[in-house]
């Protein structure tokens, strides 16, 4: 919802374009840097616990967001939100499938859990450009008697014992993949400021692999590893990340383009930009909740590679913009795509990566697939930021921005490559932390 404002905020705080962005990046910092942690703890400390503590963090985050009049606390703000939804989200997500059996029931909640998640993602724009005409601190404060919400309603719902997962806690591997995770984040978010060939990035990610590295190793030392290795062994689950990885990537980044088309070069208003997005996140809203029955029918897997193609081909129509855009043969069939590929990946990839997976590691494959998608939101978005500056932060052109979507479009091809893998898959065994008996059938 931050988006829209942001222009907003910038004029009422004073803040410079720097500054500016680490609203949005101090929220991705700490939601993308904390999310394996979050996860683990959920499974570790029980998940409703998790989940209630979590969100409460995350109403008076959002509350002190809303009424700060400082920059550097409003980023602070953002911060702690972000880490907040880090245990927040996979707690929600282990929760479903920890509820619900593996099959079709589980299809059917994911699926309706995963509309709101797409829904608001993508309806969140819109009611951002409403909120920005009233004024931009709506756009922080609109979570909070939300959150609130969820806090009266959750402990009547999440009944019965909370369950933990046995095991001690890897605080030597949280530390180690919490600080290798933020410095990645932090890193790609800085990279096109400073230079993606400067000593600062190189040295980063240099550092960031040193991290992986000793985490790797302490993973593999420890008794009880944050993140059991294993785990990644299960094609399906690799795949479910990567597909997440390239559809919210790719998302973000082509999110940031379009605002910069319909708003700077355009000259659209705030309201005239959220709509534009609308028929992707009606067609969401509508359709996600009947893909439980879809996976059942017809499997996660041939889901996925529909949607992958439709998140292609919208990104192959906007090659087409240009000063005067057609909404009837460009904009509305570009977003409806993209929205059908929302509607059919986004609930699938959820079932495919939790899916085989023990109830005491859901938290974790729920933290794998989140960090999944926010480590490829911030990487691909400093990309593409690189590509639309790359002609020395001069007046956008048509010609930068059609460059910018390609990499969007070059990344949902490679996803549906890998997806395209996946239907040769027949059986899936069983990832969780025993030797499995029997194995798991993945829906293909």
């Amino acid at each position: 919802m931050v988006g829209v404002a942001l222009p907003a905020i910038q004029h009422d705080l004073g803040l410079s374009t720097s500054s500016l962005q680490w609203v949005v990046s101090g929220y991705v910092l700490g939601y993308g840097g904390l999310l394996l942690l979050g996860g683990r703890t959920a499974d570790l400390l029980g998940r409703r616990r998790v989940f209630l503590v979590a969100l409460g963090v995350f109403a008076v985050a959002s509350l002190l967001g809303g009424i700060v009049d400082d920059g550097g606390l409003l980023i602070a703000a953002r911060f702690v939100k972000g880490v907040a939804a880090a245990f927040t989200a996979p707690a929600a997500l282990s929760i479903i499938t920890t509820t619900f059996p593996e099959g079709p029931e589980r299809n059917r909640a994911l699926s309706i859990f995963t509309a709101c998640g797409a829904s608001g993602y993508s309806l969140g724009l819109v009611l951002s450009g409403l909120l920005t005409e009233i004024g931009w601190r709506w756009t922080l404060l609109m979570p909070v008697p939300v959150a609130i919400l969820a806090l009266i309603i959750a402990p009547r719902v999440l009944r019965g014992r909370d369950e933990r997962a046995e095991g001690g806690h890897d605080l030597i591997g949280a530390v180690l993949i919490s600080a290798s995770m933020l410095l990645l984040v932090f890193t790609v978010v800085q990279a096109p400021e400073a230079g993606w060939a400067s000593l600062q990035t190189i040295g980063s990610l240099v550092a960031v692999a040193v991290l992986l590295g000793l985490f790797v190793l302490a993973e593999l030392r420890t008794r009880h590893p944050l993140v059991r290795l294993g785990l990644l062994r299960s094609g399906h689950i690799v795949r479910a990340n990567l597909g997440l990885l390239i559809l919210m990537g790719s998302y973000v980044a082509f999110q940031f383009v379009a605002m910069q088309y319909f708003q700077n070069l355009l000259g659209w208003s705030a309201l005239g930009t959220a709509m534009a997005f609308l028929p992707a996140g009606l067609l969401v809203a509508v359709t996600s909740t009947k893909m439980g029955d879809f996976a059942d029918r017809f499997g996660t897997g041939k889901l996925i590679v529909i949607g992958s193609a439709a998140l292609a081909g919208g990104y192959a129509f906007f090659l087409g913009i240009d000063r005067d855009p057609s909404l009837g043969g460009l904009v509305i069939p570009g977003m409806i795509l993209m929205g059908t590929a929302f509607a059919l990946s986004f609930p699938s990839l959820n079932i495919q990566a939790t899916s085989g997976v023990d109830d005491d590691e859901q938290g974790l494959a729920s933290g794998l697939l989140n960090t999944s998608g926010q480590v490829g939101g911030a990487i691909v978005l400093a990309v593409v930021t690189a590509v639309l500056t790359s002609g020395g932060g001069e007046t956008l052109s048509i010609g930068a921005l059609r460059s910018a979507i390609v990499v969007s479009l070059v990344l949902a091809l490679v996803g549906l490559a890998i997806s395209a893998t996946g239907l040769r898959a027949r059986r899936v065994p069983a990832v969780g932390q025993a030797e499995r008996e029997a194995p798991v059938y993945e829906t293909v």
